[in-house]
Protein backbone atom coordinates (compact mmCIF):
# COMPACT_ATOMS: atom_id res chain seq x y z
CA UNK A 1 0.00 0.00 0.00
CA UNK A 2 1.61 3.43 -0.98
CA UNK A 3 1.63 5.79 2.24
CA UNK A 4 0.58 9.32 2.10
CA UNK A 5 1.55 12.19 4.15
CA UNK A 6 -1.67 13.88 6.24
CA UNK A 7 -2.56 17.18 6.85
CA UNK A 8 -2.72 17.49 10.86
CA UNK A 9 -6.52 18.26 10.02
CA UNK A 10 -7.16 15.39 8.49
CA UNK A 11 -5.01 13.88 11.29
CA UNK A 12 -7.33 14.75 13.43
CA UNK A 13 -10.64 13.16 11.56
CA UNK A 14 -8.31 10.08 11.13
CA UNK A 15 -7.64 9.99 14.86
CA UNK A 16 -11.38 10.34 15.33
CA UNK A 17 -12.33 7.77 13.03
CA UNK A 18 -9.73 5.01 14.66
CA UNK A 19 -11.71 5.40 18.24
CA UNK A 20 -15.17 5.68 16.58
CA UNK A 21 -14.50 2.67 14.65
CA UNK A 22 -12.49 0.55 17.93
CA UNK A 23 -15.93 -1.61 18.09
CA UNK A 24 -15.72 -1.94 14.23
CA UNK A 25 -19.03 -0.06 13.60
CA UNK A 26 -19.66 3.95 13.99
CA UNK A 27 -21.99 5.04 15.87
CA UNK A 28 -24.39 7.77 15.11
CA UNK A 29 -23.46 9.98 17.95
CA UNK A 30 -19.30 9.21 17.00
CA UNK A 31 -20.25 10.45 13.19
CA UNK A 32 -22.18 13.46 15.14
CA UNK A 33 -19.58 14.09 17.59
CA UNK A 34 -17.02 14.28 14.59
CA UNK A 35 -19.38 16.82 12.20
CA UNK A 36 -19.34 18.67 15.17
CA UNK A 37 -15.70 18.76 16.41
CA UNK A 38 -14.76 20.11 13.02
CA UNK A 39 -17.37 22.84 12.25
CA UNK A 40 -17.20 24.13 15.77
CA UNK A 41 -13.44 23.96 17.29
CA UNK A 42 -10.69 26.39 16.94
CA UNK A 43 -8.14 23.06 15.59
CA UNK A 44 -10.11 22.79 12.53
CA UNK A 45 -9.56 26.76 11.67
CA UNK A 46 -8.97 26.82 7.79
CA UNK A 47 -10.03 23.33 7.57
CA UNK A 48 -12.87 22.99 4.53
CA UNK A 49 -15.66 20.67 6.19
CA UNK A 50 -16.32 19.50 1.84
CA UNK A 51 -13.72 16.94 2.70
CA UNK A 52 -14.69 15.28 5.63
CA UNK A 53 -16.66 12.45 4.20
CA UNK A 54 -13.26 11.59 1.52
CA UNK A 55 -11.24 12.07 4.55
CA UNK A 56 -13.22 9.54 6.50
CA UNK A 57 -13.43 7.19 3.79
CA UNK A 58 -9.73 7.37 2.93
CA UNK A 59 -9.13 6.61 6.31
CA UNK A 60 -11.48 3.54 6.86
CA UNK A 61 -10.17 2.50 3.79
CA UNK A 62 -6.50 1.96 5.58
CA UNK A 63 -7.78 0.65 8.05
CA UNK A 64 -9.53 -2.42 5.84
CA UNK A 65 -5.78 -3.03 4.44
CA UNK A 66 -3.30 -5.33 6.59
CA UNK A 67 -1.81 -3.57 9.10
CA UNK A 68 -3.75 -0.46 9.03
CA UNK A 69 -4.19 0.48 12.26
CA UNK A 70 -0.39 0.70 12.68
CA UNK A 71 -0.12 2.07 9.01
CA UNK A 72 -3.01 4.77 9.77
CA UNK A 73 -1.62 5.96 13.12
CA UNK A 74 2.05 6.06 12.25
CA UNK A 75 1.00 8.44 9.56
CA UNK A 76 -1.55 10.64 12.53
CA UNK A 77 1.34 10.57 14.65
CA UNK A 78 3.65 11.85 11.64
CA UNK A 79 1.60 14.68 10.76
CA UNK A 80 0.76 16.14 14.18
CA UNK A 81 2.66 18.58 15.99
CA UNK A 82 4.04 18.13 19.14
CA UNK A 83 2.16 20.80 20.98
CA UNK A 84 -1.95 19.60 19.41
CA UNK A 85 -1.09 16.37 20.65
CA UNK A 86 -3.41 16.60 23.87
CA UNK A 87 -6.14 18.29 21.40
CA UNK A 88 -6.12 14.79 19.38
CA UNK A 89 -6.29 12.94 22.58
CA UNK A 90 -8.99 15.12 23.44
CA UNK A 91 -11.02 15.02 20.21
CA UNK A 92 -10.24 10.86 20.18
CA UNK A 93 -11.67 10.67 23.90
CA UNK A 94 -14.62 12.55 22.94
CA UNK A 95 -15.30 10.75 19.58
CA UNK A 96 -15.26 7.46 22.09
CA UNK A 97 -17.68 9.05 24.92
CA UNK A 98 -20.70 10.52 22.41
CA UNK A 99 -21.82 7.41 22.37
CA UNK A 100 -22.90 7.16 25.97
CA UNK A 101 -20.58 4.71 26.73
CA UNK A 102 -16.36 4.30 26.36
CA UNK A 103 -16.29 0.05 25.60
CA UNK A 104 -13.08 -1.70 25.93
CA UNK A 105 -11.60 -1.50 22.71
CA UNK A 106 -11.84 2.27 22.83
CA UNK A 107 -10.21 1.98 26.10
CA UNK A 108 -7.47 0.33 25.08
CA UNK A 109 -6.78 2.43 22.09
CA UNK A 110 -7.07 5.64 24.04
CA UNK A 111 -4.58 4.10 26.26
CA UNK A 112 -1.83 2.99 23.64
CA UNK A 113 -2.72 6.47 21.58
CA UNK A 114 -1.68 8.49 25.13
CA UNK A 115 1.21 6.13 25.39
CA UNK A 116 2.40 6.67 22.12
CA UNK A 117 1.79 10.39 21.98
CA UNK A 118 3.65 10.96 24.96
CA UNK A 119 0.48 12.23 26.99
CA UNK A 120 1.16 12.43 30.12
CA UNK A 121 -1.30 9.80 32.81
CA UNK A 122 -2.94 12.64 34.70
CA UNK A 123 -3.30 15.07 31.80
CA UNK A 124 -5.34 12.32 29.60
CA UNK A 125 -7.15 11.25 33.14
CA UNK A 126 -8.35 14.96 33.42
CA UNK A 127 -9.60 14.84 29.26
CA UNK A 128 -11.60 11.68 30.16
CA UNK A 129 -12.96 13.60 32.80
CA UNK A 130 -13.90 16.74 30.62
CA UNK A 131 -14.81 14.60 28.49
CA UNK A 132 -17.47 12.70 30.62
CA UNK A 133 -18.95 15.69 31.90
CA UNK A 134 -19.54 17.41 28.75
CA UNK A 135 -21.14 14.52 27.21
CA UNK A 136 -23.53 14.04 30.50
CA UNK A 137 -27.52 14.32 29.83
CA UNK A 138 -29.02 16.28 32.33
CA UNK A 139 -31.37 14.58 34.20
CA UNK A 140 -35.39 13.86 32.84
Amino acid sequence: MKESVLTPHAALVYLMVVVASADSRMADEEIGAMSHSVADLPAFKGYDRSWLVATVRACNTMLREKDGLETVLGLVYAALPHSVRDTAYALASNTAASDGKVDQEESRLLEMMRDDMGIERLTAAAIDRAVVALNRSLPA
